[in-house]
């Protein structure tokens, strides 16, 4: 099969996406929009009829002073990553961004290496032994996405350093997800440890109620959110970009982004946004408020979202990305012990990798990021 590469545009990029059962959010044309700052641009595979075969969302940055760009493709691009012929789909990509001036490529290949069930988890934190998700067995590893490591390591790839500091975001490579496929929803709850049980009874109890807001609801997110952010010490987004993410992503698709909002007594005590692309959901910013933490809005809150995505017919709830330590003294050890109550597993992706195609502003540019 000989594959072919070239622009296409943003309607014949996001028909590709809905005809998929899905695609991570960081791939779907809207996602250029949220991040505006970046120049964007959508790329098709074509094989030799012609026929659309993957795509893929680029996004652009330059370098500082001069006119050549780090080319990114988040969590993508969508395309067979198992197929026998991989360099034949990255050949023509490489070729095509080199001649829009990039001088490095990072990519995201949206494949998961190993998968390690709640129970594996627990066993693992209760283990003095055991430090890190790696140590504990996996309960379920994908052969082919080794194959896919090798092949990418043969062409020139490089692997990105573990969570490094590569020029952007750079997404997690641990992540916690609840399957819902082929589950009943009482499975789902029952999956549920002791403690989210208890606490999701509790809020009931309490008389919490979770509702969706709206746009005009952004400004009261926010605040909880930069409360969260104070509490947490990390360096919050402003409004602007939750609205240009809002009005960006349900501009694309009235279902794409929700905003969840947990109440107690008339006051909104915890929120929540989340999004949709296909069968996949994703909890994907969470804030709550410094007090009434005791009626346990955010598993109310979790809760109500789980059952919305099962209720669209989700068959992944997706509470993004995790730590891959286990240890209880570690700062970031309490969110997958709060996301492993869940009952769902830890995923391992491949990670992001590195293709220089200009090594010496390649390093330049590894030399300024570890500085900054």
């Amino acid at each position: 099969m000989s594959l072919t590469l070239r622009t296409i545009s943003r309607e014949q990029h996001l028909a590709y996406i809905q005809s998929l059962p899905a695609a991570s959010h960081m791939q779907v044309p809207a996602w250029a929009d949220v991040k505006a700052e970046w120049r964007s641009e959508s790329l098709g595979w074509f094989d030799g009829s012609d026929q659309l075969v993957g795509v893929g969302l680029v996004l652009y940055r330059q370098l500082p002073k001069i006119k050549r760009y780090l080319a990114y493709l988040p969590e993508g691009p969508v395309i067979n990553w198992f197929a026998p012929n991989l360099d034949e789909w990255m050949r023509p990509m490489l070729a095509h961004l080199k001649q829009q001036g990039a001088f490095s490529v990072k990519m995201g290949p949206p494949v998961v290496i190993r998968r390690w069930d709640a129970t594996a988890i627990k066993s693992g934190i209760q283990d003095p032994d055991v430090k890190r998700l790696r140590d504990i067995e996996a309960t379920h590893i994908e052969p082919r996405a080794f194959e896919v490591a090798d092949r990418l390591r043969k062409m020139g790839w490089q692997q990105g350093e573990d969570g490094g500091a590569g020029f952007g975001d750079v997404q997690p490579r641990y992540v916690f997800q609840v399957p819902l496929a082929n589950r009943s929803l009482e499975d789902v709850h029952k999956g549920f440890n002791q403690l989210w049980r208890r606490n999701i009874k509790k809020a009931e109890k309490a008389g919490v109620e979770v509702v969706q807001g709206g746009y005009e609801d952004l400004a009261e997110w926010q605040r909880l959110y930069e409360i969260t952010a104070e509490r947490d010490h990390f360096r919050p987004r402003p409004l602007s970009y939750f609205e240009r993410m809002w009005t960006a992503l349900n501009s694309e698709d009235p279902n794409r982004m929700r905003l969840y909002f947990a109440r107690h007594e008339g006051e909104n005590v915890a929120a929540a946004t989340m999004l949709i692309v296909g069968g996949h959901v994703w909890y994907s910013y969470g804030a709550s408020a410094n007090h009434k933490r005791e009626v346990r809005p955010s598993n109310a809150m979790q809760w109500r979202m789980l059952r919305d995505a099962y209720a669209m017919g989700a068959t992944v709830y997706d509470l993004r990305g995790i730590s891959d330590s286990l240890d209880e003294t570690d700062h970031l050890f309490g969110l997958i012990q709060f996301k492993v109550g869940t009952g769902g597993q830890a995923a391992e992706y491949l990670g992001e990798w590195d293709f220089p195609l200009n090594k010496l502003l390649h390093k330049a540019l590894d030399i300024y990021m570890s500085r900054r």
